[in-house]
């Protein structure tokens, strides 16, 4: 089939985009910049340079690459470190969850586009329950409301969307070579114990290798069905009092300073006292079981220790 993959260089566009390949499928990527562009044609995609924000580029890019699939993977999270002013950090992003869908939504309905696949989020996203029928968080930490209400309008918008096949991934929190929670500035701000273990660090973390999202997303095309959501994360969530002292090992770094509730509240906000206590995981269930896909990384502990293995190699060569 002919793919169109907005946000083609991103955390999970680059292997999406070899997974597409692999799969047999023509591919076309979107991406801001000639450098990236060029990325994006080694790989054997056709790059297009388009801004997911400016609807007249959009609606041209999709028209020329004429698709049988749009894959919405647009984000702006390269470099974001300061989690301390959440909805500023995602201020583009939830722009483009909105504005951006908006856009490509209308571009794919006018180029009689068959099935539109959009990247959403179940990290801090849930109330207690974890299954993709429970509903979201509806009363957040004020510093996440407006990247929450981006997340559900991108969902109802995606979900509900006249005349096309409509598919939500609700992927968990990203990690893969220099990626997400294996970013150099995240594994730095690790070493450098800048990353506190707050209260009992009781909440739970949903992980996904990128390569593991990429192949979901590629099972999605096929068996999919339309207006569904699917939760693609791990087979083990895990408390932030496992995962971030297992981190720390990993990296060669001494264990998490452990900060009270109270003083993780003034330092750097609820919300982020929130995702380290409250939290809840989500269950890959349905995914299994709808989209035939099992993750090749089932637990971030082999998952991690594969990549900084990987990453510690490449650095001695």
């Amino acid at each position: 089939m002919r793919i169109f993959v907005a946000g083609a260089t991103g955390a999970v566009g680059r292997p999406l985009l070899a997974a597409l390949i692999a799969a047999g499928h023509s591919v076309v990527g979107t991406t801001r910049t000639a450098a990236k562009a060029e990325i994006i044609r080694r790989m054997g995609a056709e790059p297009v340079i388009a801004d997911g924000l400016d609807a007249p580029a959009i609606r041209a890019a999709v028209r020329a690459a004429k698709p049988d699939v749009i894959i919405d993977e647009m984000t702006d999270l390269a470099g974001v470190t300061d989690l301390r002013h959440f909805d500023r950090a995602f201020a583009t992003t939830n722009r483009l969850r909105t504005q951006g869908t908006d856009f490509l939504l209308a571009a794919a309905r006018e180029a009689g586009v068959k099935r539109f696949i959009a990247q959403s989020f179940c990290g801090w996203t849930y109330e207690p329950i974890k299954a993709e029928a429970d509903p979201l968080d509806f009363n957040p930490p004020e510093e996440l409301r407006r990247t929450l209400d981006a997340i559900q309008y991108l969902e109802d918008a995606v979900t509900s969307s006249a005349n096309l096949e409509g598919i939500v991934l609700r992927y968990g929190s990203f990690y893969g070579p220099d990626t997400g929670m294996l970013s150099r500035a995240m594994i730095e701000q690790v070493r450098r114990r800048r990353v506190p273990l707050i209260g009992g660090g009781g909440g739970r973390w949903s992980f996904i290798h990128v390569d593991d999202a990429a192949a979901a997303t590629v099972a999605a095309i096929e068996r999919g069905t339309s207006g569904e959501i699917y939760n693609i994360v791990d087979d083990e969530p895990a408390p932030v009092s496992e995962w971030l002292p297992a981190l720390a090992t990993l990296v060669g770094a001494r264990p998490p300073i452990r900060v009270p509730a109270w003083l993780g509240r003034l330092f750097a906000g609820e919300h982020l006292v929130s995702m380290m206590t409250d939290v809840q995981a989500s269950s890959n269930a349905k995914a299994r079981r709808e989209l035939g896909w099992q993750p090749a990384h089932p637990s971030w502990r082999q998952g991690f220790a594969e990549v900084v293995s990987g990453a510690t190699a490449q650095h001695a060569a």
